[in-house]
Formats: structure tokens, C-alpha cells, sequence
């Protein structure tokens, strides 16, 4: 049948019109050969041999095909303990994307039935995902699967942690401090601060003083007064973290960057080439001392919270590798302080009752932590210190929102201070994301008073918006909201902006001069379209010739600048 319809397809499709209007061509053999040569040439016979070829090697694959299922009815099955198959049914990993119908989920379960009768483990296949082939008795990956209704309806599903411990967490020492020793080598061993005003980074030395980077420098030197400020060297920063990074591509394309001096990376596919993760470990910091002059400091765990916390107890210039089977007791006697989201004022509430350890931070309960830190924050911390990780490594990933933040060490909450300053971080952040063609629709501030108590505010526009002096608008309002929200605040310490839900792709759409209450802040009115074209005019001429060659006035002049702009760029992701 199948060797009919190829025929009839090569009779009726591929011959000429005068050829197809006869009956189809049903003959075998050399006949047909022949007759297709005097037809049409000698190419169509090598188009019919390779059909002819793919067609005997798939009835010869089914054919094998059946003959191993009938062999596997036949075959009595093995007894396998209660315990063996239940653990083993557990082992079946169906994405969210693929619980479809209960008639594919049958058909995967069948093809895996012979590895419970003892036979070697062979991968099985989910029909229609080829690419979601798995061993069943993999050691790294368990899922379990809790509330099933049914086997195609999924409504809870929980995948645990790899039980090898294979995620790097590199972090370069003291980074801007050391490459300014690198750079300046008369600075070596002794205690050096990057910055001025306020203190940006510092080095070891300066460190075992109590300096540390957002002191002001006034208390800075109080504290050590042998201490040497220097200038940044932004763009050697720059060159020297990427480098680093490549560095540690070079063992494995799994790679995660979260700053400019740090990276989580997976090598549990490249052990085969380059030993064991933590062979693979030391000899990332071995190039890195030897090509580039730093010091860098990884730790090796089974989760990205653990090997973080073990690269922060390997500085520095360390190497620390937490064995899977002993992670809890080494991560118990830990300060609490180390942990990720843990802050000064998390810190600090959790101080107020006791906790300073990590391992009595997992003796409380969830809910108690929920009432102390609110939810989100309680459910995280609760599961992170038991070591409850299951975030995944997620290279080249993308940032899903733009902000800027000035801190003001304590002013008077006026206008005077107020607006300047949301001017200037809304021109950081409308330059992003003009460069990137990326408008936000959601803008948020963040306002911090005297008593470090931070408010948040945000609001949802109808149009995306990308332009600054309506960005700082908005900013602006919310400020102001914040501020009738909060009567008796009188002195503000920081200003932050952000802007959110950001578009992949867009296009400035024209609005109608209808003479409405916000018509200012629409980024498609007569004047926000006005606005855009000052704000290309702005950033054509600062791709020229730099960012302080032009700049809005109130902005440009009215606020000072502790933090210098080249070093907040370091911190920005890529949108």
C-alpha cells in the first residue's frame, strides 16, 4: 500500500500533464525506470530510489518496533517492590506545556513500562516533543506531582533540586578597589577608597577599618585617616569584568551574569571535559589571577543561593565547595545577614526577636515570618533557609524594567530638592530606554524618609512613554501623592524611579489635539511629540560628543551628583 501511493504520487504529481492524464503508474521495477527516463530524464529515477530508500527503512523500524512490543507482552514481568515503582512513577517529568490529553500522556507511560520490568534504562519519548526525551532513572532531576485531578490536568507541580552540586557563583574581590591597585601598583596593601563624597568601593585594607561603600567620605576618613581616595577608572572596570566572564564561558556556555564583577554558572554538562565542578572551579580562579591580575572568590553548591552564600564565606581570594549531604549543617551556623534579601531593615526586625543565625531563622514558622516580613518576603526567606532553591540558571537573560535612584542623605522634602532630582533620574532612565526602543507603561517611584522607612507608588498608562520631561511628570505626581499620604515626613533621604512593562515593539501612535486635562503627558500629543523630537535632538548630540555636552538645565545644574553617572552605568542591565 505504501509503495502504491508513492507510485500513484510520482504518476499523477510529478510527470508532465500529458503523462498524468493516463491511469497511474502501479508497474515495479525496471519498466517503470525506463519509462520515467524516456519521460522526463534520469533525475527523477534517483528522487524514486531515495523514496523507495526511506520507505523500506521505516517499515523495516516498525517492524522491529513490533516485534519488541509483542516480545515485552510475552515476557512474564519481574516483581519489583512497591516502594522501587512508586518511587519510579514519581520520576515522570511532564512540563506545563505538554499535559495535554490523557491518550499522550498513556502512550509515554507505555513506552516507559519495560525499564519497571528490569530491563536497562532506554530513554523515553513524549509523542509530539522529541526533544523531551529523558532517562527514567536520572539522579539529578525529581518531580513530584501534587493535586492531579486526573493525568492530563496538572493543577500543582513542584520540581526539586538537583542532588549534585554543580552551580559556580564567582565573585571578583573587592573589584573596583583591586583594579585600581592592579593599575596603580604603589596603591598595593595599602587602604584605598574609589570615590570622593561618598565611598563607591574599598579596598581589604580599608575594610578591616569599618569603611565600606555608601559610607560618606567625611566618616570614612574619621575612621581611617591613612585612607587614599582615588578616581574610577569606569571604563578598565568594564574591560576587566567582561573579561573575567569570558573566562568562565570558556568552560561552560551556561552562564548567568548578575553584575558586572559576578556570574552564576552550570557545569553539570561539561564535567566530562574539565573534571569535577570543583577542579573546574579552581582553575577559573587560577586564569583569572594569571591573565587578569584579580582575585576571585567561587563557591560550589547545589542551588544559587547556596553557592552565592559559599562564594560570600570564600572571600577572600577562596574556594569553597558545600558538600550536598552536609549543606544544611553549614548553612545553619551562618549569620543571618548572608542571606539573599536579607537588608539592613530585615536585618534589623529580625534582630528586634532574636534571630541572627540562619539556622534559627528556619526553626520559625512560616507564619510568623509572613507577619514579621509580610508574605512574600517570609514565604522566600522560610524556603531559602532550608535551601529550597529551584530557580534555574537563565543566560543572556533580559531586564524586565529600567530605574535610576539618587540618595540624598537627608534634605528637606521641597520642591526645590524634589524636582531636580526626579528630573535628572528620569533623563537616566528615558535615555535607556529611547536607545533600546523600549517605552514602559507602568511607572513606579520610591520615596525614603529620615527614618529609612521607603514608600512605593506607582501608576499604568494607557501609552507607553519613553520621554523624559513627561516621565518626570509622572514621577513627579506620585511624589507628591506620597508626600499628602504622609503628613508629618518632612525630610527625605533617596528618590528612586523605575519603569516597567516594557514594550518589545513599538510604534509612536498620533493622538488628536482634543484639549484634554493630561494632554502634556500623552507621548502622542502635539506636545509630547514636541518633547520626543528635543529628547533625539539630546541624544544624537550626546552619542557625539557625551553625555555632560548638553542636558536639561534644572537638572544639569541644580543637582549634585555624589555618585558619578559612569559608575551607576555599571550597574545596568541590558534591556
Amino acid at each position: 500500500m505504501v509503495e502504491r501511493s508513492v507510485d500513484d504520487h510520482i504518476g499523477r504529481a510529478i510527470l508532465s500533464p500529458g503523462i498524468a492524464e493516463r491511469r497511474p503508474f502501479v508497474k515495479r521495477g525496471r519498466s517503470l525506470e525506463v519509462h520515467l527516463m524516456r519521460v522526463v530524464g534520469h533525475s527523477l529515477i534517483s528522487t524514486r530510489k531515495s523514496l523507495f530508500v526511506k520507505q523500506r527503512r521505516l517499515m523495516s523500524e516498525l517492524a522491529q518496533r513490533d516485534a519488541r512490543a509483542a516480545h515485552n507482552r510475552a515476557r512474564p514481568r519481574q516483581r519489583v517492590p512497591a516502594d522501587l515503582e512508586q518511587s519510579a512513577n514519581r520520576l515522570a517529568v511532564i512540563p506545563s506545556t505538554a499535559t495535554g490529553s490523557r491518550a499522550r500522556f498513556d502512550a509515554w507511560h507505555d513506552s516507559a513500562r519495560p525499564v519497571f520490568a528490569g530491563r536497562p534504562p532506554a530513554p523515553a519519548t513524549i509523542p509530539g516533543r522529541p526533544e523531551l526525551s529523558l532517562f527514567l532513572f536520572c539522579s539529578l532531576v525529581r518531580c513530584s506531582v501534587q493535586g492531579t485531578s486526573s493525568f492530563g490536568q496538572v493543577r500543582d507541580e513542584r520540581v526539586e533540586m538537583a542532588t549534585a552540586a554543580t552551580i559556580l557563583h564567582a565573585d571578583l574581590d573587592a573589584f573596583y578597589a583591586s583594579v585600581e591597585q592592579l593599575l596603580e601598583p604603589s596603591l598595593r596593601g595599602k587602604p584605598i577608597a574609589v570615590g570622593g563624597g561618598v565611598v563607591l568601593a574599598a579596598s581589604y585594607e580599608a575594610k578591616a577599618f569599618g569603611v565600606y561603600g555608601g559610607m560618606s567620605g567625611q566618616e570614612a576618613r574619621r575612621l581611617c585617616p591613612q585612607l587614599i581616595f582615588v578616581g574610577g577608572h569606569f571604563s578598565d572596570y568594564q574591560r576587566l569584568g567582561d573579561a573575567a566572564i569570558r573566562v568562565i564561558g570558556d568552560f561552560t556556555p551556561l552562564v548567568e551574569r548578575i553584575s558586572i564583577d559576578e556570574a552564576f554558572a552550570d557545569v553539570a554538562g561539561c564535567t566530562h571535559l574539565f573534571g569535577t565542578p570543583a577542579e573546574i572551579a579552581a582553575a577559573i580562579r587560577g586564569r583569572v589571577r594569571t591573565e587578569l591580575g584579580l582575585a576571585i572568590s567561587v563557591g560550589v553548591a547545589r542551588t544559587k543561593h547556596l553557592a552565592k552564600i559559599a562564594s560570600q564565606v570564600a572571600k577572600p581570594d577562596g574556594l569553597v565547595v558545600v558538600d550536598p549531604d552536609a549543606e544544611l549543617g553549614f548553612l545553619h551556623e551562618l549569620p543571618v545577614e548572608l542571606m539573599w534579601g536579607v537588608g539592613p531593615v530585615t536585618r534589623t526586625r529580625l534582630d528586634a526577636i532574636g534571630v541572627s543565625t540562619i539556622g534559627q531563622l528556619a526553626r520559625l514558622s512560616e507564619r510568623s515570618l509572613t507577619r514579621l516580613l509580610g508574605p512574600a518576603a517570609g514565604e522566600k526567606l522560610a524556603a531559602l533557609a532550608w535551601n529550597r532553591d529551584p530557580r534555574q540558571l537563565t543566560p543572556h537573560r533580559r531586564a524586565r524594567s529600567a530605574g535610576a535612584q539618587s540618595a540624598l542623605g537627608r534634605k528637606p522634602a521641597i520642591e526645590q530638592v524634589i524636582r531636580p532630582t526626579l528630573l535628572h533620574l528620569a533623563d537616566r532612565v528615558a535615555t535607556r530606554l529611547r536607545a533600546k526602543s523600549r517605552p514602559g507603561r507602568t511607572v513606579t517611584v520610591r520615596v525614603r524618609f529620615a527614618d529609612l522607612k521607603s514608600v512605593t507608588r506607582s501608576m499604568t498608562l494607557d501609552a507607553p512613554v519613553c520621554t523624559t520631561v513627561i516621565l518626570a511628570s509622572l514621577a513627579e505626581k506620585l511624589v507628591r501623592a506620597t508626600l499628602a499620604d504622609h503628613p508629618s515626613e518632612k525630610t527625605i533621604s533617596l528618590l528612586a524611579i523605575s519603569v516597567s512593562h516594557l514594550e518589545e515593539h513599538w510604534d509612536l501612535a498620533l493622538e488628536l489635539p482634543l484639549g484634554l486635562a493630561d494632554q502634556a503627558l500623552r507621548p502622542g500629543s502635539p506636545i509630547g511629540m514636541a518633547r520626543w523630537a528635543a529628547d533625539c535632538a539630546i541624544d544624537k548630540v550626546r552619542d557625539r560628543f557625551g553625555w555632560d555636552a548638553i542636558g536639561y538645565g534644572s537638572a544639569a545644574l541644580e543637582v549634585v551628583r555624589s555618585v558619578p553617572d559612569d559608575f551607576r552605568k555599571l550597574a545596568e542591565k541590558d534591556l
